[in-house]
């Protein structure tokens, strides 16, 4: 099991100045960050990758569609094209960093809705970009990770069960489920169930509370999921996702609107004591 942590909690771009927060991640024992890759080009990546090389941190990616004019689920064709072209982007950006995969809900845009659940042929067109894109990632050494959403913030992919079918059309090795305990505190009745459900289709486990700060103050039954996690054989990214006052790329989505979490130092230390406690404790 590796540690990481997802860095929207900082910024949604990471630049030069949010590096000595980075680094004293490395001080307290995390092994890897989650990059958010929602703007730039692949030689800003590029940079941040060599800086995390000196740092000693590895890395993972994570995107979203970022608007209905750039959805690769879409029937219309330039549209769909459009979000095929933001897909071999943000795995541009992905290989120009060096991730070992690429996460987050790059299947439909947040807080765009239809009025009705994902249609046969949505689902057809998403699978069939996924199954394109984990192509391309499996061949660079990466695969995907696509992350499920509560009802309030997308339409497509909400459930286990939906998520555990989307594996299987989407069939292809290097495509998996990013499971995020947030999200699936809404939508599942037993987390345990869900995350058996979805069984070897997980690929990174995303640890939020249910407020989105520091795990381990909500409600959220972190022993419980970290004890069915490790029944499945799960052994990788176990990632800490909290977010702070308010991201401009996301706070329309996710209504994050107020601080989290008392300070970046109090949430860096607890986490991970608490993360590695919590594994250790399941096995």
């Amino acid at each position: 099991m590796q540690v990481g942590i997802n860095l929207l909690c900082l910024s949604g771009f990471i630049e030069d100045h949010h590096l000595p927060q980075i680094r004293r991640l490395k001080e307290l024992g995390y092994d890897g960050v989650e990059v958010p890759v929602l703007r730039g080009d692949p030689s800003h990546y590029a940079w941040l990758g060599r800086e995390l090389d000196s740092i000693g941190l590895r890395r993972t990616t994570t995107s979203v569609i970022p608007s209905p004019e750039a959805s690769p689920v879409s029937s219309d064709p330039e549209i769909q094209h459009a979000g095929q072209k933001h897909l071999d982007w943000a795995l541009d950006c992905a290989i120009a960093i060096g991730a070992e995969s690429v996460g987050g809900p790059f299947h439909a845009p947040i807080g765009h809705f239809t009025g009705s659940g994902p249609t046969e042929s949505e689902l057809a067109h998403g699978a069939e970009a996924h199954h394109r894109m984990a192509t391309r990632a499996s061949t660079n050494g990466m695969f995907l990770a696509l992350e499920h959403l509560n009802r309030f913030e997308t339409y497509f992919l909400n459930t286990m069960d939906q998520a555990r079918s989307y594996v299987d059309r989407v069939d292809h090795p290097a495509f998996r489920i990013m499971y995020d305990t947030f999200h699936a505190n809404i939508e599942e009745q037993k987390q345990p169930l869900a995350i058996a459900k979805l069984g070897d289709g997980m690929g990174v486990l995303h640890i939020s509370e249910n407020d989105r700060g520091i795990p381990g103050r909500g409600h959220i039954d972190f022993a419980e999921v970290f004890s069915a996690t490790r029944k499945t054989g799960f052994d990788g990214w176990v990632t800490l996702e909290a977010f702070g006052a308010g991201l401009p790329e996301l706070a329309a989505a996710t209504r994050v609107w107020r601080p989290l979490f008392p300070d970046f130092e109090t949430l860096f230390a607890e986490s991970i004591a608490f993360i590695r406690a919590g594994w250790k404790a399941a096995a």
